[in-house]
């Protein structure tokens, strides 16, 4: 973009939020959606602006189709189909609010959001873990006596036991979970979103911790400082990523992310026989075809399938 487009791009002083077409559409969105969309608008400000520009202080009623483009070809060699897919989208949920707010044309408008999504690979990401390799986490955090290894034991079992996000596993208070293994899930303002339950062996793992961690109100799983003290200090969801990385390690596992321990819980209840619409409820998703999505047991059954097609060895 020349230096002249550029400016015309950035807004010296921000509308009011009420006629801000980010930042109503941001107010649409789910607490837990929110931080993922606002990082995309942020891209597509910083592409459009050199960088001179964030969501808030970009023209978003100056768009035109030759700036939607440039941003879908930008993204396009830099970034995987999903995440193209997923900006491209934040992209025109904005634009809709600038019409709706009378901010761009009806003509304008249809042209800006004129711009294809990306096809992407139909191969499924991530992978579900075994039963070995959950066995083998959770034997390295019990071979850590320190209160990091209880915590890392109780954080593990309620990925895996419960299928909760990231975002979500660190946002549990200690009154978000009963002895008895329910755990509320909650949204913005504190209102409860779902309500899921651990099996009674994953309670006392998480009873474990908590009898170290004390009854003192405050996060579930809190920080362990060098020393080996308990901090009463939230976790944060990039520090679920390095304590599951670690554990990994120490077990001698492939690698796998925090979302695959959640493909597991899908993968098995499926697998247990429980129907869908249970397992949909309780990964919060929105509809089951998203359910169907973290579904690894096809791949598993056609290599099951495979491996019954012996051939003769030399």
């Amino acid at each position: 973009m020349s230096q002249t487009t550029v400016s015309s791009l950035v807004l010296t002083v921000p509308p009011p939020l009420t006629e801000h077409p980010a930042s109503v559409y941001l107010s649409t969105l789910a607490p837990l959606s929110e931080p993922t969309m606002k990082r995309s608008l942020n891209l597509i400000a910083q592409l459009l602006t050199n960088g001179e520009a964030d969501y808030l202080t970009l023209n978003w009623a100056a768009l035109r189709y030759k700036h939607t483009a440039a941003i879908r070809a930008a993204l396009v060699k830099n970034y995987e189909p999903a995440t193209v897919n997923r900006v491209l989208c934040a992209l025109r949920r904005v634009l809709k609010e600038a019409l709706r707010l009378e901010l761009i044309s009806p003509v304008d408008y249809a042209r800006a959001v004129d711009i294809s999504s990306v096809k992407g690979s139909k191969e499924l990401r991530g992978r579900a873990l075994n039963q070995s390799e959950i066995d083998s986490l959770m034997q390295a955090c019990f071979g850590d006596r320190t209160p990091a290894g209880f915590r890392d034991a109780a954080l593990i079992a309620i990925l895996r036991g419960a299928g909760l996000r990231r975002a979500e596993v660190v946002k549990l208070d200690l009154k978000d979970f009963n002895d008895d293994g329910e755990i509320k899930i909650r949204c913005g303002k504190g209102r409860v979103d779902r309500t899921v339950y651990l099996s009674p062996s994953a309670c006392i793992i998480v009873n474990d911790w908590i009898e170290i961690r004390t009854k003192t109100p405050g996060p579930l799983l809190c920080q362990v400082n060098k020393s080996g003290r308990v901090v009463q200090q939230r976790l944060t969801p990039q520090a679920v990523l390095f304590i599951l990385q670690k554990r990994g390690r120490e077990a001698g596992i492939e690698h796998f992310s925090p979302h695959d321990m959640r493909r597991t819980f899908v993968s098995d209840l499926l697998n247990a026989g429980v129907d869908i619409a249970t397992v949909q409820s309780l990964a919060g998703h929105s509809n089951p075809t998203i359910t169907a999505r973290y579904d690894r047991r096809p791949e598993e059954r056609k290599r099951r399938a495979a491996a019954q097609l012996e051939i003769l060895g030399r």
